[in-house]
């Protein structure tokens, strides 16, 4: 695991921007495309901002990307709550990026048909074992969620299937979801998380006992690949880790 601890968010933005830019030049040398996972909530807008405009833009081959996401709330592509919207608000529709290299979670039909179609589209992409995604970006929330796996739920511990939709009581909405399964499998998998808030789950994800249950970011380990933590010091106010 490699921890990369900056003093401010626009900080972390600017490392993690770097990072992926130059984590996508590098995969594009040795194969024609490189398939990248985004993630939704408010902590990567400023990322995507940075990556949208130079040099970062400039330095990435936007035709040769593969772009998907790791999870979706089931609400219309016109809702602010909609990750796929933020994502092109803030970078896709900025950049020049091939339509059909875009694979959006689709909310206009059925979640549990979302979620059978989303897998379709990854198994025609990847092989049963062996590398799945080239890049994965993710963020935890206060409560220790990454994707869609929420503190409690069964999805946290799905072994078969790599897409799944399920009912979010808490917030009234179904969400679509990667699975830890599929994620684990990933060249590269960055978690972006900032701000004090985080610090207790951020804790406890790197630092305390193994219970994906209370803290499901504990359940993103990648089998052969590397695990990235990009951070600010107030979210690591607690560990005892050093970078």
């Amino acid at each position: 695991m490699h921890l990369h601890i900056q003093q401010n968010p626009e900080a972390v933005s600017l490392e993690l921007a770097e990072w992926i830019t130059a984590a996508i030049a590098s995969v594009l040398q040795k194969q024609d495309k490189c398939t990248l996972v985004l993630t939704g909530g408010n902590s990567p807008r400023r990322l995507y901002e940075l990556l949208a405009t130079a040099p970062y833009n400039e330095r990435i081959d936007w035709s040769r990307l593969h772009i998907f996401w790791g999870d979706e709330r089931a609400v219309p592509f016109t809702d602010d709550r909609n990750n796929a919207k933020m994502t092109y608000s803030h970078l896709l529709s900025k950049v020049p990026v091939l339509k059909e290299n875009v694979h959006i979670m689709q909310t206009d039909i059925e979640p549990e048909q979302s979620a059978a179609a989303y897998e379709k589209i990854l198994h025609s992409y990847f092989e049963e074992t062996g590398k799945s995604f080239d890049i994965v970006l993710s963020g935890m929330g206060d409560d220790g969620h990454t994707l869609s796996l929420f503190p409690g739920t069964e999805v946290i511990h799905e072994k078969k299937l790599w897409v799944k939709a399920f009912y979010l009581a808490p917030q009234q909405m179904f969400r679509i979801t990667l699975t830890a399964p599929i994620v684990n499998r990933a060249a590269k998998i960055a978690f972006l998380t900032f701000g004090a808030g985080k610090a207790h789950a951020l804790k406890e994800v790197l630092e305390g006992k193994f219970d994906p249950d209370l803290y499901p970011s504990q359940v993103i380990q990648p089998e052969a690949g590397e695990l990235h933590w990009f951070t600010d010091t107030a979210a690591a106010a607690k560990l005892s880790c050093e970078p």
